[in-house]
């Protein structure tokens, strides 16, 4: 190594006690690491010099604890820890570091880059065993932390995260990974500002205000103690197989394309309150899902929403934080909480684009029971037969809406009496007019309409009235009419009741 700077004599000495070299001026302007290139030498580092430190290049002090500790400093040419075991903390506050900072495969106690600005992070499959930091700097080409295990805290809030530039190639990401689309998030394929698939953090994750342009690559990744992104802007997030003891995509929180996390597993809160979310297409992916509970009131929702196949806990959300297309298909759910009445449920699960599917009526229906709301579980069901009713062909569709018109499908019975009752009305005033002639002269007979119509609107006589007389001309269709309307209503009841009766499933 070539003769040290007196920024770097500095730094040497400091190393074994881990005391601070700032080598900033006191101007927040001129400290900027933006502004490195307007620097002067003085407060030039180079990097070789701070793997050299962290490799062991110093004796350690007994007593001491060593690290790199350095503010305001421009640090020159590719920071290369890869596959190194560092005992020593790494932190860096207001540098400028114009190479890559390459982890890849190291072993540390912790690194923290705060408030830096630099090319790009490598931290593919290292292992942190405290905290690493990122908070309030610019990383200008992505940063790599997959199969990464953080035993701390993972820290990137407020920081500024821009995807490489794409190679020549399009089969090839700027990762040199194969490019993978994102199967619907967007429009039609996200760079990844941020590659973490499989990335492990024992403590939270905090992404608050983070500025990502580009996607957020977190496939498998393990956050049991939260993953914060409150405030953050980002370009897409595949989120797939993600278990996390909570996940805040709210209070600001901006997509501009699709939220995967199909596969999630969500010990806590999943919260979407103040999000906003805008996709060609797919917006939320939220399938095959598991949460103890879901917040879903965003701001806006650009784009589709999938919650098929999805067991929630508990799902707060609102008649207007859904967008024209839902698949609700699968989704079931312990309690529903919200301002919602019967009709905006209703239409909620009409929004399913593949069309009438059982089970969300029936879930709902099943949740309305389980509270006590047996009138509106009714209502649903019915609801669901009416839907299902446009599936079938033209016979089902006649009896169905048959059905419908005469008892409400079972689940308004009290629609035979009303039309009992007119037949039994209208019938009576007829005959009352128009009396039919008794077949037997000779029999003692007083005639009573009422009783005559009553008799030919039940099936089966029970007061042996219509036999003793016989309808007199344009009356016979009106007597006609009685008997079959009595034959349509029982079946109708029959068909209903058997409907209504049946066990639900799961019941």
């Amino acid at each position: 190594m070539r003769r040290l700077s007196p920024a770097e004599r500095r730094l040497w000495r400091a190393f074994p006690t881990g005391a601070w070299v700032d080598l900033r001026e006191g101007d927040k302007e001129r400290d900027d690491p933006a502004q490195a290139g307007r620097w002067g030498r003085e407060r030039e580092v180079r990097a070789e010099v701070i793997a050299a430190l962290l490799l062991g290049a110093v004796d350690r002090v007994p007593g001491q604890v060593p690290g790199v500790r350095l503010a305001g400093a421009r640090v020159v040419g590719t920071l290369d820890l890869s596959d190194a075991a560092i005992d020593a903390t790494l932190y860096l506050l207001n540098c400028h570091l114009a190479g890559t900072v390459d982890l890849t495969d190291a072993t540390t106690r912790g690194v923290r880059l705060r408030g830096c600005e630099l090319a790009r992070f490598k931290g593919s499959r290292m292992t942190v065993g405290g905290l690493f930091e990122l908070d309030g700097s610019t990383v200008h080409a992505g940063v790599r932390l997959d199969n990464a295990r953080v035993e701390g805290q993972c820290r990137l809030s407020r920081t500024v995260l821009t995807a490489p530039p794409p190679r020549r190639t399009t089969s090839e990401s700027a990762f040199g990974d194969v490019r993978e689309p994102e199967g619907g998030a967007g429009t039609t394929m996200h760079e990844w500002a941020l590659w973490a698939g499989g990335l492990s953090v024992g403590g939270g994750t905090f992404l608050r205000g983070l500025r990502a342009h580009g996607g957020l690559r977190l496939i498998g990744g393990d956050f049991p103690g939260g993953l914060y992104l409150e405030g953050a802007h980002v370009g897409a997030i595949n989120a797939d197989f993600v278990t996390a003891g909570t996940v805040e995509l709210s209070r600001g929180f901006t997509a501009e394309g699709t939220v995967r996390m199909r596969g999630a597993r969500i010990d806590g809160v999943l919260s979407l309150h103040h999000a906003s979310v805008r996709a060609e297409g797919r917006a939320l992916h939220l399938s095959h899902m598991q949460a103890d509970e879901v917040i879903m009131r965003p701001d806006e929702v650009v784009g589709e929403v999938n919650l098929g196949y999805s067991r929630i806990g508990v799902l707060l959300d609102a008649p207007d934080a859904y967008p024209e297309r839902v698949q609700l298909t699968g989704l079931s759910y312990e309690t529903l909480r919200g301002h919602w009445s019967v009709a905006e449920r209703l239409d909620w699960l009409r929004r399913d684009p593949g069309g009438y599917r059982p089970q969300p009526y029936e879930q709902l229906a099943s949740w309305y029971r389980r509270i006590g709301h047996e009138p509106d579980a009714r209502r649903v069901l019915l609801a669901k037969q009416r839907e299902r009713r446009g599936t079938l062909r033209a016979p089902g569709r006649f009896w169905g809406r048959l059905l419908d018109l005469m008892v409400g499908y079972g689940y308004r019975s009290w629609l035979a009496g009303v039309w009992a009752a007119l037949l039994l009305a209208a019938g009576t005033v007829i005959f009352n007019r128009v009396p039919p002639i008794q077949v037997d002269p000779d029999e003692v007979r007083t005639f009573n309409a009422f009783v005559y119509c009553l008799d030919l609107l039940v099936p089966v006589s029970v007061f042996e009235v219509r036999g003793a007389y016989e309808p007199a001309g344009w009356t016979a269709w009106v007597a006609w009419t009685l008997v079959v309307s009595g034959w349509v209503l029982a079946t109708a009841l029959i068909a209903g009741a058997t409907r209504v009766l049946r066990p639900a499933p799961g019941a």
